[in-house]
């Protein structure tokens, strides 16, 4: 398997305009946020896309490029660290946010 590149691109700007979007109802103010369950599960729902996306694209770029499949979702995060796509301290970081993904791959 090899790695392609548009299936990249289109995943990470979808990431992207889900940020956008968050940056929307960031805009409106803590208060404004707390006032209304339909921002809150909203942004709720941008997160889980946004971090969906980048763990399709983590397993993508591991198995792509000739690594092992990562245990799980932090892992992928991490091995993406250990493989030099990322700087170790930004994937560990970053995976983080896999503990807010359910179990399924999108």
């Amino acid at each position: 398997m090899t790695v392609d590149p548009e299936l990249v691109t289109r995943k990470l700007l979808l990431v992207a305009r889900d940020l956008d979007a968050i940056r929307g109802i960031h805009a409106g103010g803590p208060t404004a946020y707390l006032a209304s369950s339909i921002a809150q599960a909203a942004a709720e729902r941008y997160l889980e896309r946004m971090v969906g996306r980048m763990i399709d694209v983590n397993y993508h770029l591991l198995t792509g490029s000739g690594h092992p499949p990562p245990a799980d979702y932090y892992a992928s995060f991490v091995q993406l660290g250990a493989a030099g796509i990322l700087t170790p301290d930004f994937a560990r970081s970053n995976g983080r946010v896999a503990w807010l993904q359910p179990s399924v791959i999108r």
